[in-house]
């Protein structure tokens, strides 16, 4: 029994020992987690995971392993809740059927009807287009299709359309160690270098050194200098969570070769758009914010400002107050977009999102607008321009 899922965690770059393994067994056998999907997650992290630094990887591995119910051991099918197994009988709907279904008419009548319908339903409800429920066409609830909506109790993100996401979701760091095709990005990185020499005098200047040791007549006189590095400075904002789950890989080799690449680097962690807090680890993202305004006026206005995210959300997120899918923001995010490129003159946005596909979401369109066309693709082209455009 799960033998198949020691051998990925060890593929996946975990460290996993056997007698880590066996504990698993043991603790499976005594029935310490049973009857929960996310019991055994949490039980097998604890028995396997040494380190927190392999947290993410073990995230990844589970994840892919526990995906679909074809891939799980025989053994594990017991200890699958019964609300996990049905999730993957969710509605399909044709395109045309799609088409039939019309939103609510804007984001105060969406708010409206959802605060009716939670004073009028009084239980569960599976199917059709009124009540909070699942797999249905209702605007309210989860695993079904509406084309504007509030998404309550799903996990994560099907049709990408929700107004408000109504669940707790946890978001993970993106892993820095990551080497693996980050060569070429590192080369289009270098064209925003400005090298200087601050510091201790610690590394040998060998010319200098010679020519000093020549003029005393052979004796030695070493001559040290500040060691030489990219002077650029960088404020990088990366979006996680949500669809940007799609451009992980890409995004944490963007990630590893910038902090590879700028010895002056401050990254924060954001969701979809920019608003009154930021943070820097996506575990405590709830007990520690860092309000957008330190950032501020912390970091000068010679730092280049970068966004990473694929830009990929409801309109209101954007332009509205109160439009974030997580709280209420009393201002609305154009208002923190503007705020930011108001003090960082040198400012590009980096979209994972293929290019052809821009014109089909309209936040993307009013995030390139906002940014005054400095949107770039995040591909080895793209980069290259963007760097071009921050170096201007």
């Amino acid at each position: 029994m799960l033998t198949d899922f020691f051998f990925q965690l060890r593929q996946g770059g975990v460290p996993v020992s056997l007698k880590e393994f066996l504990t698993l067994h043991e603790a499976l056998q005594k029935k310490v987690a049973w009857g929960s999907l996310d019991d055994f997650y949490l039980l097998s992290r604890v028995c396997l995971v040494k380190d927190e630094s392999h947290y993410d990887r073990f995230d990844r591995v589970f994840g892919e392993y526990f995906r679909g119910i074809a891939a799980l051991p025989g053994d594990l099918l017991a200890v699958i809740p019964e609300e996990w197994l049905r999730a993957n009988a969710m509605l399909t709907l044709s395109e045309e059927d799609k088409k039939l279904i019309e939103s609510l008419g804007g984001w105060d009548k969406l708010m409206e009807t959802l605060r009716q319908r939670l004073a009028e339903q009084k239980e569960r409800h599976e199917g059709g287009s009124k009540w909070i429920g699942t797999r249905g066409t209702s605007p309210f609830g989860a695993y079904g299709y509406n084309p504007e909506g509030v998404r309550i109790g799903q996990e994560g993100s099907r049709n990408r359309r929700a107004v408000k996401v109504w669940d707790r979701r946890e978001f993970r760091n993106l892993d820095d160690s990551v080497e693996l095709g980050t060569r070429n990005i590192k080369v289009a990185l270098r064209r925003l270098r400005r090298f200087a020499r601050e510091g201790a005098p610690d590394e040998l200047d060998l010319d200098d050194t010679i020519r000093s040791t020549a003029r005393n007549a052979g004796w030695l006189d070493l001559k040290m200098v500040p060691e030489r590095h990219n002077a650029v400075k960088v404020l990088l904002f990366l979006d996680v969570g949500g669809s940007m789950d799609d451009h992980i890989r890409i995004c944490e080799e963007l990630f590893s070769a910038a902090r590879g690449e700028f010895k002056h680097l401050e990254y924060f962690y954001f969701h979809n758009c920019l608003y009154e807090t930021v943070w820097k680890d996506n575990r405590r993202r709830r007990s520690e914010r860092i309000p957008t305004f330190d950032v501020l006026h912390k970091y000068g206005h010679d730092y280049k400002l970068v966004f990473v995210g694929d830009a990929t959300m409801s309109p209101y997120e954007i332009a509205h107050p109160g439009g974030s899918v997580e709280h209420h923001n009393e201002e609305a995010g154009v208002v923190w977009m503007q705020r930011m490129l108001d003090v960082y003159a040198h400012a590009v946005w980096l979209n994972p999102q293929p290019e052809e596909r821009w014109p089909y979401y309209e936040s993307i369109g009013m995030m390139r607008r906002l940014m005054a066309d400095r949107m770039y693709p995040l591909t080895l082209g793209g980069l290259e321009e963007a760097m071009r455009e921050l170096v201007r």
